[in-house]
Formats: structure tokens, C-alpha cells, sequence
């Protein structure tokens, strides 16, 4: 992943310790070590996407968009054009304990950078919500909604939240994710913007598998939706076949993959499909190298790419 990536961007990684990181120098040899950021952030688990720092960069709007007061805490760097949201966490609904090293890393993060940090005192993770860049997200009842995040909150404080605190206005929803997905329902193995008003969605075509009836009713609900009075362009992704491991289904989704500066990483599974999502990909990003990269040992972890990357902007 990292050497896919290199020539695209500057990578950070966290690691625990010196000992962590000297092993993870080791295992990237021959990569021009130069273009890489190691932070001593020890954690829980590896899925950055859902526990780290989600990164705000800040325009002429930001007054009017900032949360209300006693609800932002601020240091030294306040008006500098980046900072980072620090949603609260708790392990995808408590399911796996502890996890207090992880809730504290965007904080941790936004202190080595020295930029604001903001605290909606909320449940969210990263894989939850996909964003267009131009005020639209997108995410999923059966996660946002759940008991297990936020079980206080009703589905319009939610909403105000991820409008305060992430600059969004429009907030469309889909329902339920698929079968093997521990997060009830993360939107990065669902549907993604590809675009402005073009979102890549997977369907799976066997009328016999689980993810059937709950993929074709977010596609139905995709198809209602409208960005600005027009309808959104849907671009279909296959599914790969049922990968079953230690008699668990795993979430393996080709809509996992992570969008770089001038590439796109692409999990892949060893199957069939694999070709036929990379040349749909690859008709989504014509300016960047799509790539696909064998995930069957990762998706045992539960997730891919998207699931182990964070971006951060460039100001």
C-alpha cells in the first residue's frame, strides 16, 4: 500500500513505540523513506478511518459554519487553514474493548500538528460518512441511527452535528450495509462519491445472497435522491463472491477503496470480478492510476483501504 502510494502523496503512519517504528522501517526498505512521517501514537487498533482525526480546512465561510459557543475548544494555531475534529468513539458500539488508546488520536494528532481541535460529543467513525466536497454526505441509517452510538440523540441532533461540524448542508441516507460488516452498516463498503453529483455503488446480482434485498434498496434509495434538483449519475460496482473464513463472512466490498492525490487504491479478491470493478474505477478517476492490490489477508481484518487510511489535506 505504501509503495503504491509514495509517488502520489507523503504517507504518515502511527506507530506505537521506537520499537514499532523500527520494524516498520524495516518492512518498508527501498522506498524513499524521506516521503514518510512516522507519529509515536499507540493504539488499539489499526483502522484509522474510524478512530483518527477527521480534517477540516477552513474558507470565508468558517465563522458562519462554526459550532455554537461552549461546544469548541481551541489553542494556539486557531486561525491557521487546517484543523481536525475530534469525534468521540467507542469501538464501532463497544463491541471491542478496550479502546481508550484509540478515542484520544485525534487529539494527539492535532497537537503534534498544532492545529484547533473540535469536539462535537458525538459517536462517529470515519467509514460511516462519505462527503462530495461540495456539501453533500452521505451515510447510513442502520450505523448513524444505532443505539449503540449515541443512543441520547435523535436523528435531527445528529444531523445538526454533522452540519456544525463538518460544513455539510445536505445529509442523504441509506439503510442497512452488508452482511459480514461489524460496523452495522459503514457507507465506504456501500456507495461513494466519485464526483460532485456521481456516486459508485455495489450491487450484488445473486438474488439467492444476503446482500441482496439491502443493496437493491440502496439503490432504490439512490435513485430518488437529488443534488441541487438533479438526479445523482449512479455508477454500479459489482460484489465479489462470498468470502467465508473461520465460518465468518467477510466484508469484502470493491467500494473500500482510497482516493489519493494522482492514484486510487483498489482492494481486490482474487475473483472474477476483480477486473471488471478496476475498469468501472478506472472510467470514475480518468486522471488518476487505478490500482487494484490482493486483500484476502487484510479483509480479515475486517477492512481495506479506506477502513486503514485518513486523509489530510494539503494547505
Amino acid at each position: 500500500m505504501v509503495e503504491a502510494l509514495i509517488q502520489a502523496e507523503e504517507v504518515c503512519i502511527n506507530v506505537s513505540n521506537s520499537a514499532h517504528e523500527a520494524e516498520a522501517r524495516s518492512a518498508l526498505a527501498g522506498l524513499p523513506i524521506e516521503r514518510i512521517t512516522f507519529y509515536r501514537i499507540p493504539t488499539n487498533e489499526p483502522w484509522c478511518r474510524d478512530h483518527g482525526p477527521i480534517f477540516l480546512t477552513r474558507d470565508d465561510r468558517w465563522s458562519r459554519l462554526a459550532p455554537e459557543p461552549g461546544r469548541i475548544e481551541r489553542r494556539e494555531g486557531a486561525l491557521a487553514p487546517l484543523a481536525v475534529v475530534d469525534w468521540d468513539y467507542n469501538a464501532w458500539g463497544n463491541k471491542y474493548p478496550p479502546f481508550n488508546l484509540d478515542e484520544v488520536v485525534p487529539t494527539r494528532v492535532a497537537e503534534f500538528l498544532n492545529v484547533p481541535a473540535f469536539y462535537p460529543h458525538m459517536i462517529l467513525e470515519g467509514g460511516s460518512i462519505d462527503v462530495n466536497g461540495a456539501g453533500v454526505l452521505l451515510t447510513t441509517e442502520s450505523c448513524l441511527l444505532s443505539k449503540n452510538r449515541n443512543p441520547n440523540l435523535s436523528p435531527d441532533e445528529i444531523e445538526k452535528r454533522l452540519r456544525d461540524y463538518l460544513g455539510v448542508q445536505d445529509i442523504l441516507w441509506l439503510g442497512d450495509g452488508i452482511v459480514g460488516d461489524d460496523t452495522d452498516g459503514h457507507i465506504d463498503d456501500l456507495a461513494r462519491f466519485v464526483s460532485e453529483k456521481t456516486v459508485v455503488a455495489v450491487v450484488e446480482e445473486d438474488r439467492q445472497d444476503e446482500n441482496y434485498a439491502p443493496l437493491q434498496e440502496n439503490l432504490a434509495r439512490l435513485r430518488e435522491i437529488k443534488i441541487a434538483n438533479d438526479k445523482i449519475e449512479i455508477v454500479t460496482l459489482p460484489m465479489p463472491k462470498k468470502i467465508v473464513r473461520e465460518g465468518l463472512r467477510l466484508p469484502a466490498s470493491y467500494a473500500n477503496f482510497y482516493i489519493a492525490n494522482t492514484c486510487v487504491l483498489v482492494p481486490t479478491f482474487g475473483d472474477p470480478a476483480d477486473e471488471v470493478a478496476l475498469s468501472i474505477l478506472r472510467k470514475c478517476f480518468p486522471d488518476r492510476c487505478v490500482t487494484g492490490i490482493d486483500c484476502r489477508e487484510l479483509i480479515w481484518g475486517l477492512g481495506t483501504f479506506h477502513c486503514l487510511t485518513q486523509q489530510q489535506p494539503a494547505v
